[in-house]
């Protein structure tokens, strides 16, 4: 039986997957994929199991997530699929890499820090007064 461990990170959010021989079931902390609401988010997490086609259906993934926002997390849980899924079978690498290196190399932008003396912002510059 082969088991795979991948974790995928965007911002602050990171998703471990691991990825079991089995029928086909996806989990996003504990709770199945296919009781999440049809949203933008669940298309994302969904993506690279449709580029997989049936080597998706001989697996079982369990994501666990925390960290970040909707999105951030929809993003991280979207790489570890995809890493894993890429590590189950070599041919995929090639089929993500074609589609969008996105699946497979993290994004590692992050929130500029904000500055003393600009009221919480990142780059605004202070109002001069010359009175």
């Amino acid at each position: 039986m082969k088991l795979i461990h991948q974790s995928g990170t965007r911002k602050t959010a990171v998703a471990r997957a691991t990825l079991t021989e089995g029928s086909g079931i996806v989990r996003l902390n504990s709770q199945l994929i296919i009781s999440m609401p049809l949203t933008l988010f669940r298309s994302k997490v969904e993506e690279p199991l449709l580029l997989a086609g049936d080597t998706a259906k001989k697996v079982d993934i369990s994501v666990s997530i925390n960290g970040g926002g909707v999105n951030s997390q929809a993003e991280a849980a979207r790489i570890a699929i995809a890493k894993a899924l890429a590590l189950f079978d070599k041919k995929l690498h090639t089929v993500y890499l074609e589609y969008d290196r996105a699946f497979l190399v993290a994004d590692v932008r992050r929130k500029e820090t904000r500055k003393p003396n600009c009221h919480g912002k990142a780059r605004a510059k202070r109002q001069k007064s010359y009175r």
